[in-house]
């Protein structure tokens, strides 16, 4: 960006060049405009420099907006896709001129500039020292950025922490969580209390004072789709020539086939596979190791179908790409769910448990041992490091257990 200020209609130009250069539809295009158009006129009657805006001035605009809405059509619109509408080009202008949007928010007070550099001392300590793999690290920290948030709150000191005020931080957050969820969260916030013990922030040991709840081993058993519901959907997908169904049938295939997690098909890239050597490598998210797995025909045509008639031009070397401008890669895991939910639906299956990517691999581990593969085998599969996370999936298997199960004597009595 140059020192010179642009005019408002040079940042106009400038937009409707991003938008043609990120290929969105013309009626799009012709909508993003005319919002920013709207917008910049709002600033400019309010003396507001494009360059220092800040997030209350958009809703400031906002407010403005809805009322000029209302005049004109005498009613108010559908409220949050209206919004959606108007922040959409907004923030993408806004990004233009400022390379960020919105902007980090920077600790304003003295106890939150020191609750940020005790968070990220942590974050470090969990990089360099214990070497957590980014997505484990990422969660920690934001548990931890909570903890610290409610301290602010209930004004306490991380120096003065007590028992009573970690169980009432402890008794807030349990209420809106599982069972399992709590276990979690104890861990992490004990594993945080002994290092703020351990570089002498607090005065007392308290991580021997957290308890979570007791977890017995194998307890809960994991959902999985049958192997009919399996093919169900995955047939369904199949038919479904669209660019999107040919790149949902594909992404279908590698959690039916592999039983990979969903962040792991998101960040799948070009190089990851091996066409001359009929390989694939898969990065898990969770252990920061990468399996590398025979590519599979069936799953290799899948993707192959993609890459040749379905996957839109882009610079991303990310195999799996949004059908809609701006053409991105996933962010991350998250957005495969709706995918995994709608060809479900679409199949017709109705399941009680799961309806998402773990559910296909969790269908996976179940295939496998039925097939007697060694649980070795699986957890390199599904890429575990240890097989006790693999031996949670021998609960499914119910149909092998009843194949040996024992008949009752004659003549016990219940």
């Amino acid at each position: 960006m140059s020192d010179q200020p642009l005019s408002h209609t040079q940042w106009l130009s400038r937009l409707n060049d991003h938008l043609k250069n990120e290929r969105y539809a013309s009626g799009s295009a012709t909508h993003c405009v005319a919002v920013a158009r709207v917008f910049l006129a709002f600033l400019e009657k309010q003396h507001i420099k494009l360059r220092s805006i800040q997030p209350a001035h958009v809703e400031k605009y906002l407010q403005y907006a809805l009322r000029r809405f209302r005049r004109r059509c005498g009613h108010l619109p559908a409220y949050r896709e209206w919004r959606s509408a108007q922040t959409a080009p907004i923030h993408m202008l806004l990004r233009l001129a400022h390379g960020q949007w919105p902007p980090d928010s920077q600790p304003a007070t003295q106890a939150e500039r020191s609750h940020h550099r005790i968070c990220e001392q942590y974050v470090r300590w969990m990089v360099d020292i214990r070497g957590l793999a980014p997505a484990t690290v990422s969660d920690r920290r934001m548990e931890v950025r909570r903890f610290l948030a409610w301290l602010r709150t209930s004004r306490t000191e991380v120096a003065a922490l007590k028992i009573a005020d970690v169980d009432r931080y402890l008794k807030e957050r349990a209420s809106s969580l599982h069972r399992s969820s709590i276990n979690t969260v104890s861990g992490w916030l004990r594993v945080f209390l002994r290092w703020l013990h351990s570089t002498g922030q607090t005065n007392r040991d308290l991580s021997t004072a957290v308890i979570g709840p007791s977890m017995y081993a194998f307890a809960s058993v994991p959902s999985a789709l049958r192997s009919q519901d399996v093919k169900k959907v995955l047939d369904a997908a199949r038919r479904d020539s669209t660019p999107s169904g040919i790149r949902d049938y594909a992404i279908l295939m590698l959690f039916a086939r592999y039983g990979i997690r969903a962040g792991e098909a998101a960040s799948l890239r070009l190089d990851d596979f091996d066409w001359r050597n009929g390989v694939i490598r898969v990065c898990h998210s969770k252990t920061d190791s990468a399996s590398y797995l025979p590519l599979l025909p069936e799953v290799g045509n899948a993707v192959l179908k993609y890459l040749q008639k379905a996957r839109p031009k882009t610079a991303f070397r990310q195999v799996f790409i949004r059908d809609r401008a701006p053409y991105r890669p996933f962010e991350n895991g998250v957005s495969l769910y709706s995918i995994v939910r709608r060809w479900v639906d679409a199949a017709g299956v109705v399941t009680s448990g799961r309806r998402g990517p773990h559910a296909f691999r969790h269908a996976r581990a179940v295939s496998m041992l039925r097939a007697r593969v060694p649980l070795k085998e699986i957890g390199d599969v599904l890429g575990h490091r240890s097989t006790t996370s693999t031996m949670t999936y021998l609960k499914l298997a119910t149909e092998d257990l009843r194949a040996i199960a024992l008949e009752v004597p004659v003549g016990v009595q219940a």
